[in-house]
């Protein structure tokens, strides 16, 4: 049956290959597990909801990815857009998660449309390679400074806005240990990544939670909720009432997108938006788009990237690509259905890949992986921050290295990826950094004579996006 379904001796592989590189896989991106929770639950969302959502979209994205185009690729919530639905879209530009949750829908559906049509290829040759590669090197960025801040490393200071901890101004038994664990944390990571260690992300997690364990059974590290340090110390004798917690606070995100009276614009404590008035918002398809956006890229580079590494790659063209989509947009809609932000194709399946996985048979048992991760819920929830901080700051390290990819040497292609690089975590925003990437490179390159360099579709939305600004 497996044979049949996979076509594993056609592609020269076995079930134990591809469930070992299912295994690698899986073990390789699992960190999403912690972080997702940790990012999306800044938006108001409870954190066991959003574990929950993160499996079951991871799982049902990866056996989609597995019957659709029978590649091994496997899927997850993103980092980057849970960043920017949380910080952006919800506490700097003021709407519900609900809401939030509604673009992310709207823009699989979209995804799904453009991916049966030419209309999705346009898009993608219309924006200028520089500009695609700017916008993963500034989440890359942006995603490292949430890492400082969520980690007490990097603190708000009024003379310069923000500023390095002082260890020795700071409770050195809360935020001083906060910090200091999550930069010995980080090392620690590296060190595995150099090393090449399989997981070495995960290993760095639980590695920097165990440290913080232990600081805190010997007193180093003292609680103090009032300010929003916890215990760190997992106890079991809870586990099946918060288990039980994990799965009430899911029905409490399953669908929750559907509601209109929860779809809600603030400003300070006031609302100034609900309903149905906002979908026809110009912010809506703003923040549609930028979900559109980097999902587009960051998967059709992924596909790219990992199928170069298998050897999927057939004159340049990876044959069953539209399947890879379909699986992708779908998985996305469904997740922001169950309340998670957009779903992607993960790197990190070039580690499964890596060992042998061929088919689509290594995504499904990933995705097996995935569900039975629900059973450990409570023990990702407990990760505090200064254990997921290292995970982030490796991956943004990842993101930002593509920057080799920038032609600095052409002034008109360099300079609006630097802007655009420079405004995502300056203005704390990706869209801000998308929207100024694009302004500037179609100002910039039309008014140096440069205009054929220009897309049509670039001028239209250099207009729209001047638009928002003036009507701000």
């Amino acid at each position: 049956m497996l044979e049949k379904l996979f076509k594993l001796t056609e592609n020269k592989t076995n079930v134990r290959t591809e469930m070992v590189a299912g295994l690698t896989t899986f073990m390789t991106m699992a960190y999403i597990l912690a972080v997702n929770p940790g990012i999306l639950s800044a938006s108001g969302m409870p954190k066991g909801g959003i574990f929950i959502a993160t499996v079951i979209a991871a799982a049902l994205g990866s056996i989609l990815m597995a019957f659709f185009s029978n590649y091994p690729f496997v899927l997850a919530p993103g980092l980057g857009l849970n960043a920017f639905f949380s910080y952006t879209v919800v506490l700097t530009m003021g709407y519900s998660w609900q809401f939030a949750l509604l673009a992310v829908f709207a823009e699989g559906l979209l995804f799904l449309a453009l991916s049966v049509t030419p209309v999705r290829k346009a898009i993608f040759n219309c924006i200028p390679i520089s500009l695609k590669t700017a916008v993963a090197v500034g989440i890359g960025l942006f995603i490292t400074f949430i890492a400082l801040q969520g980690a007490k490393v990097v603190v708000n200071n009024d003379a310069t806005l923000v500023g390095m901890v002082s260890f020795h101004n700071s409770d050195i038994h809360t935020t001083g240990i906060w910090a200091l664990l999550a930069l010995v944390g980080t090392i620690i990571t590296a060190v595995m990544v150099v090393k090449q260690i399989r997981a070495a992300i995960l290993f760095g997690i639980f590695a920097t939670w165990f440290l913080g364990i232990i600081c805190e059974l010997s007193g180093i590290y003292v609680p103090n909720p009032a300010e929003g340090f916890f215990s760190i110390v997992p106890h079991f004798s809870s586990y099946f009432s918060d288990l039980g917690k994990t799965f009430s606070e899911f029905g409490s995100t399953f669908g929750a997108l559907f509601n209109p009276s929860s779809w809600t614009h603030t400003q300070g404590d006031a609302i100034v938006g609900q309903g149905w008035s906002l979908v026809t918002s110009l912010d809506f398809f703003v923040v549609m788009f930028a979900f559109f956006f980097v999902d587009l890229f960051d998967t059709l580079g992924t596909l790219i990237g990992v199928s170069m590494k298998g050897g999927f790659l057939k004159n340049g063209q990876l044959s069953r690509i539209n399947g890879a989509l379909y699986a992708d947009s779908i998985a996305t809609a469904a997740g922001a259905v169950l309340g998670t932000s957009t779903t992607t194709t993960y790197v990190e399946s070039a580690s499964g890949v890596s060992v042998g996985g061929r088919t689509g048979l290594t995504a499904v048992s990933a995705a097996g992986l995935f569900l039975a991760s629900i059973l450990l819920a409570p023990i990702f929830l407990a990760i505090p921050s200064f254990a997921t901080a290292p995970a982030l700051m490796i991956v943004g390290f990842y993101m930002v290295s593509s920057v080799v990819k920038i032609n600095f040497s052409s002034y008109g292609e360099a300079i609006p990826a630097f802007i655009c690089i420079a405004a995502m975590p300056l203005t704390y925003s990706i869209s801000d950094g998308v929207m100024f990437g694009i302004v500037s490179y179609t100002i910039i390159n039309m008014c140096t004579g440069k205009a054929k360099r220009v897309h049509w579709v670039m001028v239209v939305l250099t207009a729209l996006f001047i638009l928002k600004y003036a009507l701000m």
